[in-house]
């Protein structure tokens, strides 16, 4: 404390009112840490519970994926039954509906293993295995995938061979996952013309992917979204061709696992090329190529 008695009157009033603010200033901060602390607290507690609620979310998913995979599976089996007609001859018109069946079981059979991989992708259990391949292999893996499509279509499906590229040290089946959604995508929304697949060199380090069409195209105000979850582009053929709308955003979560970005150039009327750039060797490698 401050001795006063060798203070005169003016100084000590001065001396007093100092220190009076100096008391004051003391408990408005005592004050407001209270409330910074109580605010933590708060901050603590609203993001356990988020985390709560996503880890419910993720569990229902995953669960709710598991549960229908085995009744999709039976329908699957037991059209391809029909079709095959071991049981007995079918009409014309029964085979339709058969095709009609089967074709809508598999569009509900991938729109949950989307659901499946969102749900492992926000859990955290997502395993990376990556691996060394060559682009040979891949193109060529991906062209019998889609063979069957592509004969019943107006589309030609083009692979340009990737000669004079290095192998690549990647995960390779999210890496097919990705090029798998971006053709599906634009075999889509192609009604004639092509799509192309191809790859080259981005820099020193990098390898770009690009699956080009001649589809419908996509307006440039609808490209930022485009890779979010539950994005759709609203057109004609939106509206007969369903999904759940998670085909690019897992793209968009698959590249980044594997140290890459995805992209879009796309012009309405001319077509898209939808492209991901991945690293050639992952930073994870803990091999020598030989």
């Amino acid at each position: 404390m401050t001795d006063l008695s060798n203070l005169n009157a003016e100084q000590r009033a001065l001396l007093e009112r100092l220190q009076g603010e100096a008391d004051a200033l003391r408990a408005e901060l005592d004050e407001t840490n209270q409330g910074v602390l109580a605010l933590y607290s708060e901050l603590d507690t609203q993001a356990e519970q988020l985390r709560q609620a996503s880890d419910l979310k993720s569990r229902f998913l995953s669960y709710m994926s598991h549960e229908f995979r085995t009744p999709l599976g039976s329908i699957l089996s037991i059209t391809s039954l029909l079709a095959d007609e071991l049981d007995g001859p079918l009409s014309p018109e029964q085979h339709k509906q058969v095709a009609f069946v089967s074709t809508a079981t598999r569009e509900l059979s991938d729109m949950v293993d989307d659901l499946l991989d969102l749900a492992k992708i926000e859990a955290g259990r997502i395993t990376i295995s990556p691996g060394w391949f060559d682009m040979l292999d891949l193109f060529s893996a991906l062209r019998g995938m889609f063979r069957p499509i592509v004969n019943s279509t107006n589309v030609d499906l083009i692979f340009e061979e990737p000669t004079g590229l290095p192998r690549l040290y990647t995960d390779d089946k999210k890496l097919a996952q990705i090029l798998r959604n971006f053709i599906s995508n634009s075999l889509k929304f192609t009604t004639s013309g092509e799509v192309r697949v191809s790859a080259s060199l981005e820099g020193n380090d990098r390898i770009r992917f690009a699956v080009s069409d001649t589809g419908i195209g996509i307006s440039p105000e609808l490209h930022g979204a485009l890779f979010e979850d539950f994005s759709q582009v609203d057109s004609p053929l939106q509206k007969r061709l369903r999904g759940t709308g998670l085909g690019l955003s897992l793209c968009k979560r698959f590249a980044e696992l594997l140290g890459g970005q995805v992209g879009l150039c796309s012009e309405p009327g001319v077509g898209s090329t939808f492209f991901v750039i991945i690293p050639l060797a992952m930073a994870t490698e803990a091999v020598d190529e030989t």
